[in-house]
């Protein structure tokens, strides 16, 4: 089983965690991975889920009997101390680790049923990502960093296409002027954009955030926040969202709680 560092970068370069984009970007290009089924129920349905694993020491139980939903174009934050369960979640939502018991359903499908192949169509079509480390390609400017996502999920589109749409998804989080820069030469704050920017080219229906705000100040992580939220919000995108902040966990519109492996409903937005 690989480690969960090793799955993040994974998932971070693959065609799976291409994501939303503004809606001046991508219309409906992908038809969705089920019909009706898929469009009409909840984006995710967790029922009975535990997840075990085997170490030296014997069975160590991560998540106990978690069940939870969550609408489309809902946004949801779960919070928790460190080592409760909140990433282990999270992995299983995108289809990287399996659960020991249970049905993870997103998007209509049981992703407790799937080959590893058809794991990889759901992310492509399905899923973006945004890590609190960047896992950008150092090598690879900006533009070429959320291009590379969009070609991997929509490999028909031509490369003057997939540029342009690049641009275009950097543009909307305000790096228009940085197209042409490598990591090294951005802040904590621009490669977090860009990271935001290529979880959003492909439009998914689902957004799973895991401390995005974790490695940038205050003031840096307010700005990320809104673009994200703004912007899922325009395209009805459904955002999971692990955090620290209580601040930010209450501008979700529900909060669940993780305690030993164990989720609860904690809060709700009013209005």
């Amino acid at each position: 089983m690989p480690s969960a560092e090793a799955s993040k970068h994974e998932a971070a370069t693959s065609p799976g965690f291409a994501g939303a984009a503004s809606d001046k970007i991508v219309k409906n290009r992908h038809s969705p991975v089920t019909s009706a089924a898929g469009s009409a129920g909840p984006i995710i349905a967790v029922r009975g889920v535990d997840y075990t694993l085997d170490i030296a020491s014997g069975p160590l139980h991560i998540l106990k009997d978690i069940s939870f939903r969550v609408e489309p174009a809902e946004v949801v934050a779960i919070v928790g101390p460190s080592g409760s369960g909140k990433t282990s979640l999270l992995m299983l939502l995108a289809g990287l680790e399996r659960s020991t018991a249970g049905a993870v359903m997103v998007a209509g499908q049981d992703l407790t049923r799937l080959s590893e192949d058809e794991l990889a169509v759901f992310r492509r079509r399905t899923l973006g990502i945004v890590f609190q480390s960047f896992h950008l390609i150092p090598s690879l400017s900006a533009v070429d960093n959320v291009g590379l996502a969009l070609e991997i999920a929509s490999p028909g589109l031509s490369l003057a296409q997939t540029r342009t749409e690049a641009a275009a998804a950097l543009t909307a989080v305000g790096l228009g002027d940085r197209l042409h820069h490598r990591p090294s030469a951005l802040s904590g704050g621009e490669q977090q954009r860009v990271g935001l920017a290529r979880a959003m080219v492909a439009r998914p229906r689902l957004l799973l955030a895991d401390e995005p705000t974790g490695n940038l100040d205050q003031k840096t992580g307010a700005v990320v926040i809104d673009l994200m939220f703004d912007l899922a919000r325009q395209q009805g995108t459904a955002v999971v969202l692990i955090t620290h902040d209580p601040g930010l966990a209450a501008r979700a519109d529900r909060v669940l709680t993780m305690t030993q492996g164990e989720l609860v409903e904690t809060g709700s937005r009013v209005g």
